[in-house]
C-alpha cells in the first residue's frame, strides 16, 4: 500500500472509504453581494484545510487581483496575490471562512463586491493530491521540510509572505529550473528545490525559498498518484509537460477527462494561464480564458483548447499555449468521477416547468438556476433539453425539442426533430452553462424564453448530471472510417444518442435490446433499421464505443457528440417491455415512481413520448411531447399511470406504445 493510500485511509474526513476528487476540489461560480454568502461545494475545508483562490471576473469591480486564503496563514484569515510581489494583508479577521461543506464569504469587497461575478477554486488538503505548508527559513543549503502529501510532489507554488517578494514555483519537468508565478518569465536556470520526497521537499541556500528568518507558505500538488476512485486506483491530478505543435490537434494523453488546467509555457515568455469546465471549455468554439495567475485581466473568449475523455487537444495555435516547438508545463485535475450511487436521484436530474411571466428580468439575462427561480433545478447542468408546450409560439418557432451540452457551450445545440447542424433551435440566445446549477439563457429569445407583451407560454427543461454509471457525454471528430471512442461512462452503455454536429444529418440512437447491427432514429418515427454503417456491429463497452463509417454522424474532420446512459439501481433504467394492449407495468427497481420517462416502438413506426412528473405522470390524464415533432404537447390523454416500481403503459395507449406483441425501449428516470 503507498503512502498516500494509506493516509487516505486513515484520514478522518473520509472515514476510511473511497476519496474521490469531488471530494478534494471545486470550481465555484458565484455574484457578489456586499453581505455573508456561503458556498457550498461539498469540500470539507473546516476539518481537512486547504486553499481556496477567487479571481472576479470581470473588469469592473475595485478589487482585481487573485485572491489566495490558506488554513495554514491563520485559518484563512491572511490573503495573497498571485499577480503581485505584495506580503500578505492581515485583516483583522478571516474574509473567508471554513465549512464542513465549502466556505462562507465574508462582505469584504475583494471576494464579494455586489453584482459582480467571481470564479473560486478550492483545494483540499489531501494524500496524493494536494498540501499546504508553513515554514521558516534558515539560509542553510539542505534544509529539508516536511510535508503530508504521501507522494513525490508534482509542482510546488512558494511565497514569502512577510515580504513583497516574488513567487516560485518548482516544476517536475525540471527541478533545476524554476519559474515566476506573477511574471511571464521564461523558466530560470537554478533550483529553488533540491531534492522532492514523498515526505520532504529539500531547499537550497537562495533567498527565494530559504533565506535566514524569511517566513513562507508553499502550495503542493501531486502527481499521478493513483490512490483515488472507488477501487482506489484512479489518479485526479498529474503535472506534466508537451511540446507546442503551432497547429490544431495537438493532443495531450492525462489518462483521465480534466475539469481544471493551469499551463505556462516554460521555454519562453507568456502567461499562467487557467481553464476549468465550469466556466466553460468547449469543444468546437471559444473556451473562458484571460484568467491568468499572473495577471488581474478580466476573463476572455477564445478558441484554446478542448477537453477530451482521456486528456485534452490544443485547438488554437497561439504561443501562450501551443506555439511551434515552445515547451509547456501543466497541472490538470481530473473531472468529477463520483459515481452516481453516491448521489440522490435529484441531485442527477431535475425536470422544472415555468411560463414566461416567471422569468421576465427587464435588465438580466435569465438564470435558470434554483438561487433565482423557486422550484428550478438543482442539478449541476452537463446536458439540458427544453421544449415550448403549447399551441401558440412566436413566428418560425415551434415545440422541437432542443439538446445542447456543457462540453459543446454556449450557442451551441440542436432539435431533435431535424437535421439541422448546430446552432439550431435559437441556440443564440442559449448563454451558457457556467451556472452552479441550470444554465443561463438570454431574455430576448424566442425559443427558450420571449417577451409576456407577446404571450405567455409553457415552458419544459430537463437537466441531466454526468456520473460514472448514469450519463456520459463525448464530443469527437469523424473520420470517415470505424471510429473508436473512449467514455467515461464505467459501464458499458446501454443507450446511446448520436448526431453530427456540423453536418445536415439526422439523429440515431443504439439499445441494448435493439442490438448492435442496429439504429433507431430519433427525428423521426422510424422502426429499428439494420447496417453494419451504424456501430461496425460492436457493442460498446465500459470504456468505448464504436461508430461506423456512417455518413449521419462519422464524416471525416466533421464533429459530432454522442450521449450515453445506464441503468442506475434505484435511479435509472434502461430497458425494454414488449406491448400487450392491457396496462404493462414496467418494473423499473424503482421505489417512489419515474419522474422522466421516455419511449419508442422499435419493429414498427411510432414517436418518441415524453413524460416527467413536472408536468404530471398521474392516474389521469398525463401530458407528452414527442422528440420526433414540433407537435403541441397533448394533455387529453391517458397513456401512462405512475407505478411505484416504474411507471404502467395503459390499455388506452395507441399501437405506438402498446400494441400486443409490440416490442418498445424505454429510459426511465427516478
Amino acid at each position: 500500500m503507498s503512502v498516500g493510500r494509506f493516509l487516505q485511509q486513515a484520514a478522518a474526513g473520509n472515514a476510511g472509504g473511497p476519496v474521490y476528487v469531488d471530494d478534494v476540489f471545486s470550481t465555484y461560480l458565484y455574484t457578489g453581494t456586499n453581505a455573508t454568502q456561503a458556498v457550498v461545494n461539498g469540500l470539507d475545508l473546516a476539518g481537512e484545510g486547504g486553499l481556496i483562490w477567487t479571481k472576479a471576473r470581470t473588469s469592473d469591480p475595485n478589487e482585481l487581483d487573485h485572491q489566495l486564503m490558506d488554513s495554514e496563514q491563520g485559518a484563512f484569515r491572511y490573503v495573497l496575490e498571485s499577480n503581485t510581489t505584495n506580503a500578505r494583508f492581515d485583516f483583522g479577521g478571516s474574509i473567508v471562512t471554513p465549512n464542513s461543506d465549502g466556505f462562507t464569504l465574508s462582505s469584504a469587497s475583494r471576494v464579494n463586491q455586489n453584482g459582480y461575478p467571481y470564479a473560486s477554486w478550492s483545494f483540499r488538503k489531501q494524500p496524493g493530491f494536494f498540501d499546504v505548508v508553513t515554514y521558516t527559513g534558515n539560509g542553510t543549503a539542505g534544509h529539508t521540510i516536511n510535508h503530508s502529501l504521501g507522494s513525490t510532489p508534482g509542482m510546488i507554488i512558494f511565497k514569502r509572505y512577510d515580504s513583497a517578494l516574488n513567487w516560485y514555483v518548482a516544476h517536475r519537468y525540471d527541478l533545476s529550473k524554476y519559474l515566476v508565478l506573477n511574471q511571464t518569465a521564461a523558466a530560470g536556470s537554478f533550483a529553488v528545490v533540491t531534492a522532492t520526497s514523498d515526505t520532504t521537499f529539500t531547499l537550497p541556500n537562495d533567498g527565494s525559498t530559504n533565506a535566514s528568518g524569511g517566513s513562507y507558505v508553499a502550495y503542493i500538488f501531486a502527481h499521478d498518484a493513483q490512490d483515488f476512485g472507488t477501487d482506489s486506483d484512479e489518479s485526479i491530478i498529474k503535472c506534466g509537460s508537451y511540446t507546442g505543435t503551432g497547429s490544431a490537434g495537438n493532443s495531450i494523453n492525462l489518462g483521465f477527462e480534466p475539469q481544471w488546467l493551469m499551463i505556462k509555457q516554460a521555454s519562453g515568455v507568456n502567461d499562467w494561464y487557467m481553464y476549468d469546465t465550469m466556466r466553460g471549455i468547449t469543444t468546437g468554439g471559444d473556451d473562458a480564458v484571460g484568467l491568468k495567475a499572473n495577471s488581474s485581466d478580466a476573463e476572455g473568449s477564445s478558441n484554446h483548447l478542448s477537453v477530451t475523455s482521456t486528456g485534452f487537444e490544443l485547438e488554437g495555435i497561439g504561443g501562450g499555449y501551443n506555439g511551434s516547438g515552445a515547451t509547456y508545463i501543466y497541472v490538470a485535475i481530473r473531472r468529477p468521477h463520483k459515481p452516481a450511487e453516491e448521489f440522490a436521484a435529484t441531485d442527477l436530474f431535475d425536470a422544472f416547468k415555468y411560463k414566461d411571466n416567471t422569468l421576465v428580468q427587464t435588465d438580466n439575462p435569465i438564470q435558470l438556476t434554483s438561487d433565482r427561480q423557486t422550484g428550478g433545478p438543482a442539478v449541476l447542468t452537463d446536458m439540458w433539453w427544453h421544449a415550448l408546450r403549447g399551441t401558440t409560439y412566436p413566428a418560425g418557432k415551434s415545440n422541437s425539442f432542443f439538446i445542447g451540452s456543457r462540453l459543446q457551450g454556449a450557442g451551441k445545440g440542436m432539435i431533435t426533430n431535424g437535421t439541422n447542424a448546430e446552432p439550431a433551435g435559437d441556440a443564440s440566445e442559449m448563454r451558457g452553462y457556467d451556472r452552479m446549477t441550470g444554465v443561463e439563457v438570454g431574455p430576448n429569445g424566442t425559443f427558450y424564453y420571449y417577451s409576456t407583451a407577446a404571450g405567455n407560454r409553457d415552458h419544459i427543461s430537463y437537466y441531466f448530471r454526468r456520473a460514472p454509471g448514469f450519463f456520459d457525454v463525448v464530443a469527437y471528430t469523424g473520420t470517415g472510417s470505424t471510429l473508436v471512442l473512449n467514455h467515461n461512462l464505467g459501464v458499458e452503455p446501454e443507450f446511446m444518442i448520436v448526431k453530427g454536429r456540423t453536418i445536415n444529418a439526422g439523429w440515431h440512437t443504439y439499445h441494448k435490446d435493439v442490438g448492435n447491427t442496429k439504429a433507431v432514429p430519433l427525428n423521426s418515427s422510424g422502426a429499428a433499421s439494420t447496417s453494419s454503417f451504424y456501430w461496425n456491429n460492436t457493442s460498446p463497452t465500459a470504456t468505448q464505443v464504436t461508430l461506423g463509417a456512417f455518413t449521419h454522424y462519422n464524416v471525416s474532420n466533421q464533429t459530432g457528440i454522442l450521449y450515453l446512459f445506464a441503468t442506475v439501481p434505484g435511479i435509472s433504467k434502461v430497458g425494454s417491455y414488449s406491448g400487450t394492449g392491457s396496462n404493462v407495468d414496467v418494473d423499473c427497481g424503482f421505489t417512489s415512481g419515474a419522474r422522466f420517462v421516455l419511449v419508442k416502438r422499435t419493429d414498427s413506426t411510432g414517436d418518441w413520448y415524453v413524460w416527467d412528473s413536472a408536468r404530471g405522470i398521474v392516474a389521469g390524464n398525463d401530458g407528452y411531447l414527442l422528440l420526433n415533432s414540433n407537435a403541441a404537447e397533448v394533455t387529453s390523454t391517458d397513456y401512462i399511470d405512475p407505478l411505484s416500481s416504474g411507471f404502467t403503459i395503459t390499455s388506452t395507449a395507441p399501437a405506438a406504445l402498446n400494441a400486443s406483441g409490440g416490442s418498445y425501449l424505454f429510459l426511465a428516470i427516478a
